[in-house]
């Protein structure tokens, strides 16, 4: 859709206008990036080059690292890069264009993670047919869908905030383009699209949030009368989810699902959906997991003889 709209750049607020705290964050925030960035990109290497983890829940762990990588790079790169100058300005075209990025690859993980509770779900509570239900093609489809869920989603909130009309103030109160801080700043009513948001974006996050607790609590169920070894085996491969699970989805809701009142609120709880939560998954599923720390293992010193056989 075409705009009319007279401003043809925005301001991005960010988080701080003292130097030495902006110096402290662009510190702190490249750190993080470059841990988001290797660390899901190990994952992703690992889980393709080792025969070992070819299961279902592998095949989705890869496509989770790949888009927390993609996720973080929509906003955390500019984010930093504008903790060094004095003009953090960002244009029109960019602004939608990170309004897209930020829902697509954030709804597509959502999406992942509900489809990975799907999987520990068949897993656990149907072993017995978990070889027929979950298949290479099914998983295939399931990531696709996943994928289009994403961008049918990011669709709607980028139609819906493009052919708004900004004629006025241009300083967005975030350190990112998202829908809610750039509708405070059109010069228009915004009402339905607010309402559109928060029925998009936030019952989408609650949606799959109710989702993945209700495979959960199944899963629990299910269990009751398990020995011992049966809870702890079926509980290591579940904790990890459980846990990236919370992280994500509950800082998604929060921000989504109600009306925005407070955007200094909603830039700090946006940190851990955009930057917390991608950095702390490769920690979460590597820690916990035997079968990654021993691929990983065998990687590095497949690596290393090979490193030696060079020489």
């Amino acid at each position: 859709m075409e705009n009319t709209s007279s401003v043809k750049e925005f301001v991005l607020l960010g988080f701080s206008e003292n130097q030495r705290v902006q110096k402290i964050c662009f510190v702190m925030f490249l750190f993080f990036y470059m841990v988001i960035v290797s660390g899901n990109l190990l994952i992703v290497i690992t889980v393709t080059s080792s025969q070992g983890l070819n299961s279902p829940m592998y095949f989705f762990l890869s496509y989770l690292s790949l888009v927390d990588i993609c996720y973080s790079s929509v906003t955390v790169p500019k984010m930093i890069a504008d903790f060094l100058v004095e003009n953090k300005t960002i244009s029109f075209v960019s602004c939608i264009a990170q309004v897209f990025g930020v829902h697509f690859f954030g709804c597509t993980e959502i999406f992942i993670l509900t489809v990975m509770a799907y999987d520990r779900y068949v897993a656990i509570c149907k072993p017995l047919h978990y070889t027929t239900l979950v298949t290479r093609r099914v998983c295939g489809w399931m990531v696709i869908s996943s994928w289009v869920g994403g961008f049918l989603h990011s669709l709607v909130q980028t139609l819906m905030v493009t052919p708004l009309p900004f004629c006025g103030p241009n300083k967005v109160d975030h350190y990112f383009c998202d829908v809610r801080p750039l509708l405070r700043l059109a010069c228009s009513n915004t009402y339905v699209v607010g309402i559109v948001v928060v029925a998009n974006s936030g019952m989408i996050s609650l949606s799959c949030f109710f989702i993945v607790l209700t495979s959960y609590v199944v899963i629990l169920i299910s269990l009751k009368g398990q020995t011992p070894e049966g809870w702890h085996k079926a509980l290591s491969t579940c904790g990890s989810h459980i846990t990236v699970g919370i992280l994500f989805f509950g800082p998604c809701t929060f921000t989504y699902i109600r009306p925005s009142s407070n955007l200094l609120q909603d830039k700090s709880v946006a940190v851990f959906y955009t930057v917390i939560t991608p950095m702390l998954n490769p920690l979460i599923y590597t820690l916990r997991n035997e079968e990654v720390k021993s691929a990983m293992r065998k990687l590095w010193h497949r690596k290393v003889a090979s490193e030696k056989g060079k020489v």
